[in-house]
């Protein structure tokens, strides 16, 4: 059945992490703990959560290395033989950077629908999730709660009126902290082009150079079309920004009337926001040039205003 040697856990502390209610726990007594190389578990399709090459993860390896993993994984035997990770990605590839022989895991059997709304729940709990994590993780949840035969009420609009009685996306608020509209405003950022979705991750992780959006600005912008997507990110690249609220409620307007174009999205964009910093702005064809392709525009900025103290400094000595 396995290459590693089952070991029966009771009820410790991992299952009671794992597996939150009474039937669970029960059920979780069926489940039993092997040690598998990471090389024989598959990822889970479409993990929405990223594991990411940080300093978090390099935290982790360098803990793993020197304890081990403390907490087993949780995997699902497969049809032919194989496991497939549902919840542990990020202490799977800490083990493998460890160069650990193998991983201990949980061993439970799923259906697809139970394994995606434990996936969920698990990576939930993280201290840092992307807008982009919770947009395809609540999606994934909630989907698999309407195929479970739970109410969802997903064709109702609940961003605008109060849904009666108690739906999934109300249930999933309760264990994940967001309110139900604030679930629904996540799942429209899987309607974004990726360029823009990362822009709202940056928003969490600041990566210099990088633009940010704020999820509001976001969510209105995901009711665009593709094309208009596309259209806007060029006149961001050029305008080096992201458009406000109000702008990107404006285009969402223009669109609905079927009159959003690149002129009208430029236009919209150097409008002057609100407690808005004047800005001296050069058009970017005029200086691409002297720059490599792909050079951020913070680093662009940065050697335009050496060169100008150089320049400044230059003039002075001459001046005496």
């Amino acid at each position: 059945m396995s290459k590693g040697t089952a070991i029966d856990l009771g009820l410790n502390e991992a299952y009671n992490d794992l597996f939150s209610t009474q039937a669970e726990r029960d059920n979780a007594q069926r489940s039993y703990v092997i040690d598998l190389p990471a090389a024989e578990i598959s990822d889970f399709p479409d993990h929405p959560f990223k594991v990411r090459m940080d300093e978090s993860m390099m935290e982790l390896a360098d803990s793993v290395k020197q304890h081990g993993i403390l907490v087993p994984s949780l995997v699902r035997p497969m049809p032919d033989g194989s496991y497939q990770m549902v919840s542990g990605h990020r202490r799977k590839r800490a083990a493998e950077l460890a160069e650990l022989p193998t991983v201990p895991c949980i061993v439970r059997e799923l259906t697809d629908d139970e394994a995606i709304i434990i996936m969920v729940d698990s990576n939930l709990q993280r201290e840092q999730v992307l807008p982009s994590e919770k947009a395809f993780a609540y999606k994934m949840k909630l989907d698999a709660m309407k195929r479970q035969g739970q109410r969802t009420d997903l064709t109702s609009s609940p961003l605008d009126k109060k849904l009666k009685g108690v739906t999934s996306a109300q249930q999933l608020g309760e264990k994940s902290g967001d309110s139900q509209p604030q679930i629904y405003r996540y799942i429209r950022l899987t309607n974004l082009a990726p360029e823009l979705l990362d822009m709202v991750d940056n928003s969490v992780l600041k990566e210099k150079g990088q633009l940010q959006m704020a999820l509001r600005p976001a969510v209105e912008l995901s009711y665009l079309s593709k094309d208009e997507q596309n259209a806007l990110l060029e006149v961001m690249e050029g305008e080096d920004c992201t458009p406000s609220h109000a702008q990107a409620i404006k285009m969402r307007e223009f669109s609905e009337k079927g009159k959003l174009n690149p002129d009208v999205i430029l236009s919209i964009m150097q409008e002057e926001k609100p407690n808005q910093v004047e800005q001296f702005k050069i058009p970017r064809n005029r200086i691409d040039k002297f720059f490599p392709a792909g050079t951020p525009a913070q680093k662009i900025e940065d050697t335009i205003v050496k060169a100008l103290e150089m320049y400044r400094r230059r003039e002075r000595a001459m001046e005496r």
